[in-house]
Protein backbone atom coordinates (compact mmCIF):
# COMPACT_ATOMS: atom_id res chain seq x y z
CA UNK A 1 0.00 0.00 0.00
CA UNK A 2 1.14 3.57 0.71
CA UNK A 3 1.31 3.62 4.13
CA UNK A 4 4.99 4.93 3.84
CA UNK A 5 3.99 7.49 0.89
CA UNK A 6 1.31 8.99 3.11
CA UNK A 7 3.57 9.01 6.42
CA UNK A 8 6.30 10.69 4.06
CA UNK A 9 3.28 13.42 2.77
CA UNK A 10 2.16 14.70 5.50
CA UNK A 11 5.88 14.84 7.22
CA UNK A 12 6.81 16.75 4.55
CA UNK A 13 3.62 18.97 4.58
CA UNK A 14 4.54 19.45 8.09
CA UNK A 15 8.10 20.94 8.13
CA UNK A 16 6.60 22.80 5.12
CA UNK A 17 3.90 24.48 7.90
CA UNK A 18 5.93 24.58 10.77
CA UNK A 19 3.91 21.57 12.05
CA UNK A 20 4.39 18.33 13.93
CA UNK A 21 3.23 15.88 11.26
CA UNK A 22 1.07 14.01 14.01
CA UNK A 23 -1.61 16.84 13.31
CA UNK A 24 -1.30 16.53 9.43
CA UNK A 25 -3.64 14.34 7.71
CA UNK A 26 -2.90 13.58 4.39
CA UNK A 27 -3.62 10.43 2.33
CA UNK A 28 -1.43 8.99 -0.77
CA UNK A 29 -4.01 6.84 -2.51
CA UNK A 30 -3.78 4.98 -5.80
CA UNK A 31 -0.72 2.37 -6.67
CA UNK A 32 2.58 2.38 -5.12
CA UNK A 33 4.61 3.64 -7.23
CA UNK A 34 4.81 6.54 -10.64
CA UNK A 35 0.86 6.91 -10.68
CA UNK A 36 0.10 7.54 -7.23
CA UNK A 37 -2.19 10.07 -6.39
CA UNK A 38 -1.63 12.84 -3.73
CA UNK A 39 -4.65 14.11 -1.95
CA UNK A 40 -3.82 17.93 -1.99
CA UNK A 41 -7.77 18.84 -1.98
CA UNK A 42 -8.15 16.45 1.42
CA UNK A 43 -5.32 17.72 3.37
CA UNK A 44 -6.11 19.01 6.62
CA UNK A 45 -3.90 20.28 9.60
CA UNK A 46 -5.22 20.79 13.36
CA UNK A 47 -8.93 20.29 12.08
CA UNK A 48 -8.77 22.73 9.13
CA UNK A 49 -7.73 22.43 5.60
CA UNK A 50 -4.49 22.87 4.17
CA UNK A 51 -5.89 26.03 2.52
CA UNK A 52 -7.37 27.53 5.54
CA UNK A 53 -4.05 26.81 7.62
CA UNK A 54 -2.14 28.07 5.27
CA UNK A 55 -3.90 31.57 5.11
CA UNK A 56 -4.32 31.69 9.05
CA UNK A 57 -0.45 31.51 9.58
CA UNK A 58 0.56 33.42 6.37
CA UNK A 59 2.08 30.13 4.11
CA UNK A 60 1.95 30.33 1.12
CA UNK A 61 0.87 27.58 -1.16
CA UNK A 62 2.64 28.18 -4.60
CA UNK A 63 2.44 25.86 -7.11
CA UNK A 64 6.24 24.87 -7.18
CA UNK A 65 6.20 24.16 -3.45
CA UNK A 66 3.61 21.62 -4.26
CA UNK A 67 5.63 20.11 -7.30
CA UNK A 68 8.33 19.86 -4.53
CA UNK A 69 6.35 17.83 -1.92
CA UNK A 70 5.10 15.46 -4.90
CA UNK A 71 8.10 14.99 -6.39
CA UNK A 72 10.13 14.34 -3.06
CA UNK A 73 7.25 11.84 -1.50
CA UNK A 74 7.16 9.66 -5.24
CA UNK A 75 10.95 10.04 -5.78
CA UNK A 76 11.64 9.36 -1.86
CA UNK A 77 12.80 5.28 -2.99
CA UNK A 78 15.18 6.52 -5.16
CA UNK A 79 17.12 9.46 -3.46
CA UNK A 80 16.91 6.58 -0.48
CA UNK A 81 18.57 3.96 -2.36
CA UNK A 82 21.07 6.53 -3.65
CA UNK A 83 22.14 7.34 0.07
CA UNK A 84 21.47 4.08 2.13
CA UNK A 85 21.73 1.58 -0.82
CA UNK A 86 17.85 -0.04 0.06
CA UNK A 87 14.26 1.05 1.29
CA UNK A 88 13.77 -1.83 3.46
CA UNK A 89 13.90 0.03 6.86
CA UNK A 90 10.93 2.46 5.98
CA UNK A 91 9.01 -0.61 4.24
CA UNK A 92 9.86 -2.48 7.17
CA UNK A 93 8.49 0.30 9.59
CA UNK A 94 5.24 0.38 7.68
CA UNK A 95 4.80 -3.25 8.23
CA UNK A 96 5.30 -3.57 11.53
CA UNK A 97 2.75 -0.25 11.91
CA UNK A 98 0.63 -2.46 10.36
CA UNK A 99 0.79 -5.74 12.01
CA UNK A 100 0.92 -3.69 15.53
CA UNK A 101 -2.77 -2.30 14.31
CA UNK A 102 -4.00 -6.06 13.20
CA UNK A 103 -2.25 -7.78 16.10
CA UNK A 104 -3.59 -4.98 18.50
CA UNK A 105 -6.79 -4.38 17.38
CA UNK A 106 -6.18 -0.89 16.98
CA UNK A 107 -9.15 -0.02 14.68
CA UNK A 108 -6.40 2.61 12.79
CA UNK A 109 -7.17 4.43 9.41
CA UNK A 110 -4.36 3.30 6.94
CA UNK A 111 -3.68 3.76 3.54
CA UNK A 112 -3.41 0.05 2.16
CA UNK A 113 -4.34 -1.99 -0.62
CA UNK A 114 -7.16 -4.94 -0.68
CA UNK A 115 -9.55 -6.02 -3.76
CA UNK A 116 -12.16 -3.42 -4.28
CA UNK A 117 -15.07 -4.16 -7.10
CA UNK A 118 -14.48 -0.24 -8.37
CA UNK A 119 -12.84 2.36 -7.69
CA UNK A 120 -12.69 5.17 -9.61
CA UNK A 121 -14.65 3.78 -12.75
CA UNK A 122 -12.17 0.69 -12.96
CA UNK A 123 -13.30 -2.53 -11.66
CA UNK A 124 -11.94 -5.80 -9.59
CA UNK A 125 -8.55 -3.72 -9.15
CA UNK A 126 -6.29 -3.88 -5.54
CA UNK A 127 -4.83 -0.38 -5.19
CA UNK A 128 -4.53 1.51 -1.88
CA UNK A 129 -7.11 4.08 -0.45
CA UNK A 130 -8.10 4.59 3.35
CA UNK A 131 -9.29 1.54 5.14
CA UNK A 132 -10.45 0.68 8.63
CA UNK A 133 -7.80 -1.81 9.69
CA UNK A 134 -8.47 -4.06 12.99
CA UNK A 135 -7.75 -7.15 14.44
CA UNK A 136 -9.81 -8.72 11.62
CA UNK A 137 -7.89 -7.43 8.82
CA UNK A 138 -9.66 -4.43 6.54
CA UNK A 139 -13.16 -3.35 8.04
CA UNK A 140 -13.80 -0.84 5.60
CA UNK A 141 -12.94 1.23 2.64
CA UNK A 142 -13.91 5.12 2.99
CA UNK A 143 -14.88 6.63 -0.39
CA UNK A 144 -13.00 10.21 -0.71
CA UNK A 145 -14.83 13.55 -1.97
CA UNK A 146 -11.63 13.68 -4.24
CA UNK A 147 -10.74 16.55 -6.36
CA UNK A 148 -11.54 16.06 -10.51
CA UNK A 149 -8.07 16.54 -10.85
CA UNK A 150 -7.39 13.53 -8.19
CA UNK A 151 -10.65 11.64 -9.61
CA UNK A 152 -8.46 11.53 -12.73
CA UNK A 153 -5.35 10.37 -11.62
CA UNK A 154 -6.75 7.96 -9.49
CA UNK A 155 -8.43 6.47 -12.93
CA UNK A 156 -5.43 6.46 -14.42
CA UNK A 157 -3.55 4.82 -11.33
CA UNK A 158 -5.97 2.17 -11.11
CA UNK A 159 -5.53 1.61 -14.56
CA UNK A 160 -2.38 1.14 -14.37
CA UNK A 161 -3.07 -2.16 -11.76
CA UNK A 162 -5.83 -3.44 -13.49
CA UNK A 163 -3.76 -3.69 -16.88
CA UNK A 164 -0.73 -5.27 -15.12
CA UNK A 165 -3.49 -7.89 -13.42
CA UNK A 166 -4.63 -8.27 -17.17
CA UNK A 167 -0.90 -9.09 -18.32
CA UNK A 168 -0.35 -11.09 -15.32
CA UNK A 169 -3.48 -13.66 -16.20
CA UNK A 170 -2.82 -13.57 -19.86
CA UNK A 171 0.79 -15.15 -18.50
CA UNK A 172 -0.92 -17.88 -16.55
Amino acid sequence: GTTLDSARFRSLLGQYCGVDSRHVHAYVIGEHGDSEVLTWSLATIGGMSLAEFARMRNIAQPEDVRKDIDSRVRNAAYTIINGKGATYYGIGGALARIVDVILHNQRSVLTVCAPTAEVAGVANVTVSLPRLLGGAGVLETFPLALSQEETSQLTRSAQVIRQALDELGEAV
